[in-house]
């Protein structure tokens, strides 16, 4: 019988993914925001007047899910849609609540990103060089999936 492995760097990473999105989860929770809705949020915010299916591509969900989700985000009055009429294309926009809730979960994600490279400074750094490299447009200030 074959010897099993004693460490996978799969299952490593997905640990590692588990307890971080548990912080930054905790850390949004009373913005009214999970990482999903932190992530639309961001896309709604870098495309003003994004429609339902550009914001479904770019968070790698269905548009079925993303028009559920922007609705609970409309409901607590952090995006509108501009349009808000049947028959008519979507025009998504973060309200001014929104803005607001957006610019201070990226503190709190600026503050949980200097205590991760503070315990682990080498992983740091070499996600920062793995996803530099995995998305090269957003580094250039193109939009980039968090969800």
């Amino acid at each position: 019988m074959p010897e099993r492995p004693t460490s996978s760097p799969v299952l490593a990473l997905l640990t590692i993914s588990s307890v971080w999105e548990a912080r930054l989860s905790a850390a949004l929770k009373d913005l009214g925001l999970s990482t999903r809705k932190y992530g639309l949020l961001a896309h709604i915010h870098a495309s003003p007047g994004i429609s339902f299916s550009e914001l479904a591509r770019l968070s790698h969900i269905t548009v079925q899910t993303a028009h559920t989700a922007v609705r609970a985000l409309q409901d607590e009055g952090l995006v509108q849609d501009a349009t808000a009429h049947a028959g008519a294309a979507s025009d998504l926009r973060a309200t001014a609540r929104g803005e607001a809730a957006l610019t201070e979960a990226e503190a709190r994600l600026a503050r949980l990103d200097t205590q991760f490279a503070k315990e682990a400074p080498r992983l740091a750094d070499l996600l920062n060089e793995v996803h530099e490299e995995a998305v090269p447009h957003a580094a250039d200030g193109g939009t980039e999936s968090f969800s």
